[in-house]
């Protein structure tokens, strides 16, 4: 049995708001743990009566509550990221990122400049883009750190992205029941789908300040 295999069998015996926070903090973090086997199976075991996640007895209230618990778990461990990437410094993280450690969290620093372009070609608000991202959503922190964005900023895209990020996962609880495989299979086009979606509002804002623009020339 794998560790993440042996953290999940944990999770479904304790499974709590605790839990759901603790585990997203890993997930946003540098160590890799996929944020699918956190909030839809609680979503699922919300209905529960017997469950310590049936808190209001309104199972939308209660699923609002798992959202909201691992958005501040999400935002836990991507400050971890961020306040050690601006103490440690750019040559330390990457040193990190190609030791042997490093390999076991599954870092290179290929990855991180990956990452780092990502963040540079989207600025700030890729804090918030990236988090819909395979691959991009637990290093998007590291170059925020970095580059010492905001914080404010950082602390408002990275909730937002959480939030939606979240929702998504919750509404593939709901909708899957529980079944892995297809939280699994449809993760990734959800997040798609949503990138597609955003690029459209910001297309559609854009144009119309264009427009905008040569009806006041």
């Amino acid at each position: 049995m794998s560790i993440i295999d042996q953290v999940v069998a944990w999770y479904s015996a304790h499974i709590s708001h605790a839990s759901v926070a603790a585990l997203m903090a890993v997930e946003s973090s540098f160590i890799p743990f996929p944020s699918e086997v956190v909030i839809p199976p609680a979503v699922y075991v919300a209905g529960n009566p017997d469950s310590a996640l049936y808190v209001t007895g309104n199972y939308v209230a209660d699923v609002l509550l798992i959202v909201l618990s691992g958005t501040i778990g999400a935002m836990i461990g991507a400050v971890v990221n961020y306040v050690l990437s601006v103490w440690l410094g750019r040559l330390i993280i990457y040193r990190f990122a190609d030791s042997r450690l490093g390999h076991l969290c599954l870092l290179s620093g290929d990855k991180l400049q990956k990452a780092e372009e990502y963040f540079r070609s989207k600025g700030n608000v890729s804090t918030f883009v990236g988090r819909f991202i395979p691959g991009i959503r637990q290093l998007i922190s590291i170059p925020a750190g970095l580059s010492r964005m905001h914080f404010g900023a950082f602390l408002w895209y990275t909730f937002l992205g959480a939030f939606v990020w979240n929702c998504i996962l919750a509404l593939l609880g709901y909708v899957a029941h529980g079944q892995m495989d297809l939280i699994e299979k449809y993760s990734h086009e959800l997040s798609v789908a949503i990138l597609l979606l955003l690029g459209a509002v910001i297309i559609y804002f854009a144009v119309r300040k264009v427009l905008s623009a040569r009806k006041r020339q």
